[in-house]
């Protein structure tokens, strides 16, 4: 799982709406970056998943992971106000896994 947090850090969290200049998490210990929460089931879903359409990443992260996260899927204030990381960066999610896995 290192792998994939080093590089996920290094293009997406660098470039999260909730980092500073830096890259570094502006969180606070209430919040909770939902990418580190759920790293090894996205990296599950990723590799569960053999499409060209990123819609059925979309899918499979929705069934998978989104109906075990606060309110679930149907109810997700943060997805619905584009106020959760997952949701909003898992395109570039999607290709980072994949790059570390075409580079091992």
């Amino acid at each position: 799982m290192e792998k994939y947090l080093k590089a996920i850090r290094e293009k997406v969290c660098s470039i999260c709406v909730d980092s500073d200049e830096n890259g570094n998490c502006k969180m606070t210990e209430e919040e909770c970056c939902a990418v580190e929460l759920y790293l090894d089931k996205i990296v599950e879903v990723v590799h569960s998943v053999q499409s060209e359409r990123m819609s059925d990443y979309v899918d499979a992260l929705h069934q998978r992971i989104c109906v075990e996260c606060r309110g679930g899927f149907e109810k997700c204030n943060l997805r619905a106000d584009v106020n959760c990381s997952l949701d909003r960066y898992f395109p570039l999610i999607v290709e980072t896994i994949n790059s570390v896995d075409r580079s091992s």
